[in-house]
């Protein structure tokens, strides 16, 4: 490429910044969100299927039921979104039968006005044990022995009352259930977090139209924010770097004002319905040096070669060995040694901003329609700067389709 490609940002005379290629004057709009998809929120029925699937894995693992703490996987199954406190409020979904609560008493009028589905809700005093109480319930409900599986989020502390009010119980992992269920989305899931990816690629536009000499990352941030709530979503995060912090991964906690020639790099995301997205931008501030224009194209290239690799059926390692490969052979590592790719190239995505379905060596599960997950080789140069270009993908028939479309060049960061 041609060392004098207009950069992205160009500062004018008058110290004004224009933004070529792009027309954002409808865009920003927050009247204007045609290029926002639309998306139903979850609803019961849909809860109830998700009980459902749950109820089998749970007979196919000779399971009597799934304990779920207070956290997304609850909120995945019931719908209640609660804030996990010393006070345990739990849900069992049990082999057979209705979904049941357990909740402290003087929180139930609270409880009942959030919950969405099941009729059995089983209250405890202060100075009574809520999992000897959750073990009565299971006895009743005819389970007098057997395996109990424990979701993964579940604090040790109420797994270990569990275990010690048990006598004749085996806590057992719940990964055969909550994964299989929570790892693919359905046609409601992927529509909003498209809501979501849509909501923040407009966000990062906004934000990288207040980029100008002396600012610092947390105003472009706050920008991103903004316009994340303005338009919908629930901000989860912005992290900003620029120049030689974007060769940290996850930023740095060097102070940083931004100068002419520096790489920025805008890793955002937000929800929408309780389910996310995660994008990451990489442009270069004035005029983009050789070096620059070369990395951020070999980034380019290594996201694509991991694109074509996410094939149905085969194992989600193959999108890492293929996006690596094209940065080892362009002298870079190898593995995740610097210069180079120091992590994994993706993570699978959902009502978690990072979920099961890594596209990570070693990890053999094999890509199904529903997946979804994250493409982004990052390139770091120590002490220079990093190029990372992040977009999300779910798994159709035909392969995989992006949430949000990969930047076209180093000066246009979205189509």
């Amino acid at each position: 490429m041609q060392s004098t490609r207009r950069s992205f940002l160009q500062i004018s005379s008058l110290g004004l910044i224009s933004v070529p290629k792009i027309n954002y004057s409808n865009i920003f709009s927050s009247k204007n969100k045609k290029s926002i998809s639309e998306a139903p929120f979850i609803q019961n029925e849909e809860r109830i299927t998700r009980i459902e699937k749950a109820q089998k894995l749970l007979n196919q693992n000779k399971m009597i039921a799934l304990v779920l703490d207070a956290g997304t996987n609850m909120e995945y199954f019931s719908g209640i979104h609660w804030n996990p406190s010393e006070r345990s409020m739990l849900a069992i979904i049990p082999a057979t039968g209705e979904i049941t609560y357990i909740c402290p008493s003087f929180e139930e009028d609270r409880f009942l006005e959030v919950k969405k589905i099941g009729s059995k809700v089983h209250t405890w005093e202060e100075h009574e044990n809520p999992f000897n109480l959750l073990i009565q319930v299971l006895k009743k409900a005819g389970f007098k022995q057997g395996n109990i599986a424990i979701e993964e989020q579940t604090r040790f502390f109420i797994s270990d009352g569990i275990k010690k009010a048990g006598k004749g119980f085996k806590l057992v992992s719940g990964d055969p259930i909550t994964i299989p269920c929570r790892l693919i989305k359905s046609k409601n899931e992927i529509a909003l977090m498209q809501k979501a990816n849509d909501i923040t690629a407009i966000a990062i536009q906004y934000g990288l139209t207040f980029l100008s000499e002396g600012i610092n990352p947390a105003t472009i941030s706050q920008k991103i924010a903004a316009k994340h709530a303005e338009l919908g979503g629930q901000h989860r995060f912005a992290s900003v770097t620029f120049g030689v912090a974007s060769s940290f991964p996850h930023g740095s906690s060097q102070k940083q004002i931004l100068k002419k020639g520096d790489i920025v790099m805008l890793d955002c995301g937000c929800s929408v319905g309780g389910y996310e997205s995660d994008i990451t931008r990489t442009i270069v501030f004035g005029p983009a040096s050789e070096k620059q224009i070369k990395i951020w194209e070999l980034e380019k290239r290594a996201q694509a070669a991991g694109f074509a690799a996410a094939k149905l059926g085969d194992p989600c390692e193959n999108v890492d060995f293929a996006a690596r490969k094209v940065i080892i052979d362009a002298g870079y590592g190898p593995g995740y040694k610097l210069p180079g790719l120091p992590h994994r190239t993706g993570h699978g995505i959902g009502m978690n901003g990072h979920e099961w379905g890594n596209m990570v060596k070693g990890n053999q599960l094999k890509l199904q329609v529903g997946m979804c997950f994250s493409i982004e080789p990052t390139i770091a140069i120590p002490n220079e700067f990093g190029v990372r270009l992040e977009d999300c993908v779910y798994m159709t028939e035909n392969g995989p389709k992006w949430f949000s479309n990969p930047s076209p060049s180093i000066d246009q960061p979205f189509i």
